[in-house]
């Protein structure tokens, strides 16, 4: 009988010699140094660790790992931090990976950064670009369909249709609400919609015939058009959406935790702080003419929408 059952039996305690006792308070003391290096060590290494940065995966990888990369040197130098950028599968995995806290700031649309948000505790919105303030989506048409720019929704309802990802802001949320406001069932598309997973594959995909019509966000198809591969014999630009609050930086705690508690207000100094002067590549890689503060206010009509259609729980 051990000695704790014993006792708790009312019974006599064994006897342990006294060379056992030496020898078990010996492996005593080892053992708890040893999870006390392990936590040390396991601290140190913790803190040590970089600012990991990811964002959805809603462009060419190569356009997005230039992009990042960028943005990484650009904030290591300035904050004087080891960053590092990770890429990610889709959009469901940022999310996941900001909520494990395996990521620590991530670039977000509307609706997944709501998504982190809300699982997340503690996250904080940091900043967003001019242009999200008033972002808007785009509809496309195949040049074949006939149909000449229109502010009139309901010729898409008979056409195949393509979205961007699920959970993209500007290539799903958003168009679907507008199509909802118009009349028109953003399920209802013949054969049901289809989903590109990104704004470049939703261009390809109409472009080629797949799919007679779909939507993207503005700043892709704009930028698209000044290199010049878009034509109209190819794609039509149907109509824009009105505007609302899209992308933008999330921070998780863990982070915060990790590397001071002043480190929200050094990355929204950080990107509210970029110029045209001394940070043309940074800005010109967003699309943006800079980067204002935001807060989690600005997302609650995504938020409201995004419960609608079941995506925000």
């Amino acid at each position: 009988m051990s000695t704790a059952a014993a006792a708790r039996s009312g019974g006599p305690a064994p006897r342990i010699p006294l060379l056992s006792r030496r020898a078990l308070l010996a492996g005593t003391g080892v053992a708890v140094a040893a999870a006390l290096a392990g936590c040390t060590s396991s601290s140190a290494e913790d803190a040590a660790a970089p600012l990991r940065i990811g964002a959805i995966p809603d462009q060419d990888p190569e356009v997005l790992q230039r992009l990042y990369g960028t943005v990484a040197d650009s904030l290591a130098a300035a904050l004087d931090l080891e960053v590092e950028y990770r890429p990610v599968t889709d959009y469901a995995a940022a999310v996941s990976l900001f909520r494990t806290g395996d990521l620590d700031l991530v670039w977000f649309g509307g609706l997944t950064g709501v998504q982190a948000r809300l699982q997340t505790r503690g996250a904080v919105p940091i900043a967003q670009r001019d242009i999200d303030e008033a972002f808007r989506s785009v509809f496309v048409v195949h040049a074949g369909t006939g149909l000449a720019p229109s502010d009139d929704l309901a010729p898409l309802a008979g056409l195949r249709f393509t979205y961007g990802s699920e959970t993209s802001t500007s290539g799903r949320l958003m168009p679907a609400y507008f199509l909802s406001e118009a009349g028109v069932d953003p399920q209802g598309f013949p054969g049901g919609p289809g989903f590109s997973g990104s704004h470049d594959a939703t261009i390809t995909l109409v472009a080629s015939g797949s799919y007679q019509a779909g939507v993207l966000n503005e700043q892709v198809w704009d930028s698209r058009l000044g290199e010049g591969g878009i034509t109209d014999s190819d794609l039509v630009e149907y109509t824009r959406t009105p505007t609302y609050h899209d992308y933008h930086w999330l921070l998780g705690p863990k982070a915060v935790e990790r590397l001071g508690a002043d480190l929200p207000e050094r990355l929204t100094a950080y990107f509210t702080g970029l110029t045209q002067d001394d940070d043309a590549e940074v800005l010109e890689l967003f699309g943006a003419g800079s980067f204002i503060p935001t807060e989690a206010a600005n997302y609650e009509l995504i938020e409201q929408i995004g419960r609608d259609l079941g995506l925000v729980r």
